[in-house]
């Protein structure tokens, strides 16, 4: 039977942000836990199901997870390494025919810069690893690195963004592995890191840039003989490294020559729209004065810079300033504040209380609101995702926002959680008791990926400027790292497609 091993490691890093990421932040599974997340729709299930099919005989080692967050703790990768290479040296010993990686692709720790890269060359230098096709899927977010992909055969990314193809990405890199394992023939993958830079909003793939750019990937997998994938990665903005931003990858059976050229194209493109990539912002204090409430569906005022999914606290408070300060009746703001939490705890539901809320989680907010406000409910913060294809299906199906408390103050409800979530779905406020399509207002604290789930119930929607540390202007940024020149950070001369 052959035999395929399993490990993953998934963390989006900002480099920007005060916190530190530890061993306690992550989501851990190992072995047979690892094992039964067939059926739950993220990349390990996109894995697990088509090895299934496959005949595989799949080898677990641990799969470790955590949503975006400050920079990781060295000792995690250590950990995590502790984990798998015992199983991936046993496994070799006893005969392995493949190896299967599940990777976010933007981690970076106190030491490294490229922890994947490194995961990569560590395997490579066990004993029976060199020359094994490894194969896997990353985030469409990833930081792309020549060495990720010298070192390994065949990385598969997400097309989409919002993320709904999060299983049927890993799907196709499994695919691809049992296509190599089939014909015996060993793929190349080529690299070609470009000088642009773009924040989150201008990574989503249903329009400007990376739509483009996505459409023509797809015509160069069409047209190019041998190649079995084209990765458009839009890079991670808040990831102060040498390769962060927009990049591009070509896995091939065929012509080295061919398959650059292809990349040179992509390039192009991204060049020629780079300022696509950095959509406007609207002033938040104009929308919300101006507001009027249209009675089909709430108004959404998305804050890119305290995106949760990118990295923000989830508790900056220009959002809820401005629907305070101009009075807005039936609005809602969702807002991670565990301190605000326990402090009602002894408040019973109907009592009052007067409330310091957000602006505790980064410097670049104005800091916290005190309000006094009436307990509407409180609960364990548990619910089902309505949406098996929302990006936090990576987290499973029963998301944990840790206990919650939902309080009004005036015409603003204010949905206090423990835990940051991103805001992806939509059972995170019906769980709450709130009908979120009745909803006025509804401050959104993402870039992008809040689409899938939001814009259906909208009336309209407003990427508005605040503050926090997912900021759009990326030269408010104190980058260290990054290459130079790269845009918008720099001056750059017209003709430079490609880096």
């Amino acid at each position: 039977m052959t035999r395929i091993f399993l490990a993953g490691i998934f963390h989006e890093t900002h480099s920007f942000t005060d916190d530190r990421t530890g061993i306690a932040d992550f989501l851990i599974h190992r072995g047979q836990a690892l094992l039964d997340r067939i059926g739950d729709g993220s990349q390990i299930d996109g894995f697990l199901t088509t090895a299934a099919r496959e005949g595989w005989e799949v080898v677990a080692a641990a799969n470790y997870l955590c949503g975006a967050s400050g920079m990781v703790e060295h000792a995690v990768f250590e950990s995590f390494w502790d984990d798998i290479k015992p199983v991936l040296v046993t496994a070799l010993a006893d005969g392995l025919d493949g190896i299967f990686l599940s990777l976010h692709g933007a981690m970076v720790t106190t030491e490294l810069e490229d922890p994947e890269g490194e995961l990569l060359a560590r395997i490579r230098a066990l004993p029976g690893a060199a020359q094994l096709p490894i194969f896997g899927v990353f985030d469409l977010h990833a930081t792309l690195t020549q060495k990720m992909c010298g070192l390994s055969d065949g990385l598969v990314c997400y097309r989409e963004c919002p993320h709904d193809d999060t299983y049927e990405s890993a799907v196709r890199a499994t695919e691809l592995l049992a296509r190599c394992l089939r014909t015996g023939i060993r793929p190349r993958q080529h690299v070609l890191v470009t000088p642009i830079v773009w924040p989150p909003t201008g990574t989503g793939t249903r329009d400007g840039a990376m739509h483009a750019l996505e459409a023509a990937a797809r015509r160069i997998e069409r047209e190019i003989p041998g190649v079995l994938a084209v990765n458009v990665s839009a890079g991670y903005a808040y990831a102060d490294v040498h390769d962060a931003g927009v990049a591009f990858s070509i896995v091939t059976e065929g012509d080295a020559d061919a398959a650059k050229a292809g990349l040179r194209v992509l390039a192009k493109i991204a060049w020629e729209l780079r300022q696509e990539g950095i959509p406007p912002e609207h002033d938040l204090d104009q929308i919300v004065r101006d507001f009027i409430p249209r009675g089909d569906g709430p108004v959404l005022l998305v804050e890119p810079a305290d995106n949760i999914g990118g990295g923000g606290p989830g508790d900056c408070t220009d959002v809820m300033r401005a629907l305070l300060k101009h009075d807005v009746d039936g609005a809602g703001v969702v807002m991670a504040d565990p301190e605000a939490v326990a402090a009602l705890q002894a408040i019973p539901v109907g009592g009052r209380k007067t409330l310091s809320i957000g602006g505790k989680g980064s410097r670049l907010d104005l800091g916290p609101v005190t309000l006094d406000v009436e307990l509407v409910s409180r609960s364990n913060g548990r619910f089902e995702l309505e949406d098996l294809q929302s990006q936090i299906v990576v987290l499973g199906h029963s998301i944990n926002m840790g206990p919650c408390a939902v309080v009004r103050h005036r015409g603003l409800t204010i949905l206090l959680t423990s835990k940051r979530l991103a805001p992806f779905d939509l059972g995170q406020w019906r769980s709450q008791g709130i009908d979120p399509e009745k909803l006025t207002m509804i401050g959104v604290k993402a870039a992008v990926g809040h689409r899938r789930a939001y814009e259906k119930i909208a009336s309209a929607s407003f990427t508005v400027r605040t503050n926090g540390p997912c900021t759009s202007d990326l030269g408010r940024l104190p980058y260290k790292r990054i290459r130079r020149p790269v845009f918008p950070l720099d001056q750059m001369p017209l003709d430079n497609m490609e880096g």
